[in-house]
């Protein structure tokens, strides 16, 4: 099992590919969906509220970003999510 402090120092960008390979990999859709529900906030958080409302009314921009939300602030805003994810899937 990969302890916090590990996963503490990677990168955003790098916890959510690890995150994303492993949900994807596992087919686990419900840490799939839990990320599609939190990016328009963490957008919202990172100071892209315009992508928010875009993202709510358009599924296929929500799974487009979830697979692009580990760049950038977007990233920096949704790292709590991808650090509990690995942290209680051991990886």
């Amino acid at each position: 099992m990969t302890d916090r402090a590990t996963l503490e120092a990677l990168s955003s960008h790098e916890l959510h590919g690890r995150a994303v390979r492993r949900a994807t990999h596992h087919l686990d859709v419900g840490f799939l969906w839990e990320l599609l529900r939190a990016i328009p906030a963490g957008e919202a958080a990172s100071g892209h509220p315009d992508h928010t409302a875009a993202d709510i009314t358009q599924v296929s921009a929500m799974i487009s970003d979830a697979l692009g939300s580990g760049e950038g602030d977007v990233a920096e805003s949704l790292r709590p999510l991808y650090l509990d994810y690995l942290e209680s899937h051991g990886d």
